[in-house]
């Protein structure tokens, strides 16, 4: 299971992001877009994601992960159960909806910087 307080220096660690608050709520964002977001009770993070991955992305684990809101579908998002995720998950999820708000250049230094642990 993972919390806020897991994810809270990730968010404020990756370059050009930074953490709001709106009616109460957690958002990370780059800019004025919102690339992670939690619900209100803190149990569902909301999170950038390819639209067109999105249902095969849910058909492989839909105890973990759910389409959003009908209103919400026209953006790049995705929910996930935050009790259903572990840490390591969790982190790659936002580091992966950072990558999508921030130009390929950041991401590359992020790469450069932050190498894959070997196996």
């Amino acid at each position: 299971m993972v919390e806020i307080d897991d994810l809270r220096p990730l968010g404020t660690g990756l370059e050009r992001s930074y953490e709001v608050y709106v009616r109460g709520r957690l958002k990370f964002r780059v800019g004025q877009i919102v690339y992670v977001a939690f619900s209100l009770d803190e149990s569902v993070m909301g999170f950038a994601f390819p639209k067109e991955e999105r249902a095969d992305f849910v058909a492989s684990d839909p105890r973990k992960f759910q389409l959003p809101s009908a209103s919400d579908m026209r953006f790049n998002w995705l929910h996930a159960d935050l009790a259903a995720l572990d840490r390591d998950e969790a982190r790659e999820l936002v580091i992966d909806a950072w990558r999508m708000v921030v130009p390929q250049k950041v991401s590359r230094a992020y790469d450069i910087a932050h190498p894959p642990a070997a196996d």
